[in-house]
């Protein structure tokens, strides 16, 4: 598995749990950023690295 797709598995179930602790607590800002945070997209660009003289 790669680097890249390990946290995108990561960030998805921190998200889930985020979400979960949302609605055990009764807090739905809570639970609308886990839900958010599942759902976020991740580039596959690599930023370039800055060049210095």
């Amino acid at each position: 598995m790669s680097a890249q797709k390990t946290t995108e598995t990561s960030d998805k179930l921190k998200g889930s749990i985020k979400e979960a602790i949302g609605k055990l607590v009764g807090d739905p800002k809570v639970e609308a950023e886990g839900k958010s945070q599942q759902k976020l997209p991740k580039s596959d660009v690599k930023p370039k690295p800055l060049l210095t003289p």
